[in-house]
């Protein structure tokens, strides 16, 4: 038996479970089974290979990214959220230790990117460390403090706010998380129904993923989580109020980014384009057909000609691109958000706005 999986299983004796009767609790095995086929399993990823040439992962990944950095987060005090001021060694993924140990389990009070601290209970705390996102609007707004809206500045950089920001798009707007403009409502914390909201109480706390049937009781005949209609409101204009939430964000979303590559062609004379799984994102579309591809989808052609109104605008996209399930963790927010994107860059460029109801 290997290192990794004899820790794991002494490691089920110090597990605190979900609040289950004596015959519905998963076996020791069950939960590591469910562990093994989770992505906090997989050492083979990325998120837990790409720092293999240099031998150790800074301080600035490592809480997220090793379970060395994790335990070494929660037992120090916190003064800068998701980092800690040290390298740790490479070779662990998630594990057991992570999340099961007695700082975790008291772990309450959490600082978010904004500086705010939120107390989180209810066995969630911990899953909020690594899903609050790096960045808020409050870094978007430094980097273009007195700067003309629609000005290129070279020295303007992409703001990423990571990935799997879900805790952050949950509270909404009180977190900052996407970029919220000016005399603008948003929508606050999406507690969604008593029993499903919190992490756990929709997560597997191990295996991480949700079951349709959690849903079905209220949301009978659904097949997938993407039909889910969560709002009345003809968001769309299109007159179908059934339409499932996750499909209506999608729209919004992709409207969102026909309004950013047509602002950037006209005002920054540099066209963009979008690459989900190549950093930095947005790269210069050099031959102008809307899709980076994989020759323009490299770091020397990142995009460079930034004005404000489109950072904060391509910040909104990227949030919403990088919280797959947004649609469920608190779908006015984002909607809100992109919709406001979309107007903000009708300002001064001919895109289409009455095609969308602002929740």
């Amino acid at each position: 038996m290997n290192r990794v999986l004899t820790t794991l299983l002494l490691a089920f004796g110090t597990i605190v479970a979900l609040p289950l009767s004596a015959q519905d609790k998963p076996s020791d095995l069950e939960i590591l089974d469910a562990w093994l086929a989770s992505p906090h399993a997989d050492s083979t990823s990325e998120a837990f290979r790409h720092w293999d040439t240099e031998g150790e992962i800074p301080g600035t990944c490592a809480v997220c990214h090793s379970t060395t950095g994790l335990i070494d987060y929660l037992g120090t005090p916190t003064t800068t959220a998701g980092i800690i001021g040290h390298s740790v060694p490479i070779g662990t993924s998630v594990e057991c230790a992570a999340c099961h140990n007695g700082n975790a389990e008291a772990l309450d009070n959490l600082l978010y990117p904004n500086g705010q601290t939120v107390s989180t209970p209810n066995n969630s705390a911990i899953c909020t460390v690594c899903h609050q996102g790096r960045s808020s609007m409050d870094q978007v707004d430094a980097s273009v403090i007195d700067l003309d809206e629609d000005t290129v500045y070279p020295e303007l950089a992409f703001i990423n706010i990571h990935y799997a920001a879900a805790a952050s798009t949950q509270l909404g707007g009180t977190m900052r998380a996407g970029y919220q403009y000016e005399n603008r409502n948003y929508a606050g914390q999406f507690t969604h129904v008593e029993g499903l909201d919190t992490c756990v109480s929709c997560h597997d706390p191990h295996k991480t993923d949700v079951s349709l049937e959690s849903c079905t009781t209220c949301h009978a005949g659904v097949s997938e989580f993407r039909a889910i209609r969560t709002t009345q409101l003809d968001i769309l204009k299109n007159g179908n109020t059934t339409q499932g939430i996750g499909e209506v964000v999608d729209d919004v979303h992709k409207a969102l980014k026909v309004a950013i590559m047509a602002y950037a062609k006209e005002t920054s004379r540099n066209s963009i384009a979008y690459s989900e799984i190549s950093y930095p994102y947005f790269f210069s579309d050099l031959n102008d057909d809307g899709e980076a591809d994989s020759i323009e989808a490299v770091f020397p052609n990142r995009y460079q000609s930034w004005t404000p109104r489109l950072l904060k605008a391509a910040y909104n996209y990227q949030f919403v691109a990088k919280d797959s399930g947004a649609f469920a963790h608190n779908p006015h927010y984002v909607i809100q958000l992109m919709i406001d994107s979309i107007e903000s860059l009708s300002v001064v460029s001919e895109i289409e706005t009455t095609g969308f109801q602002r929740p």
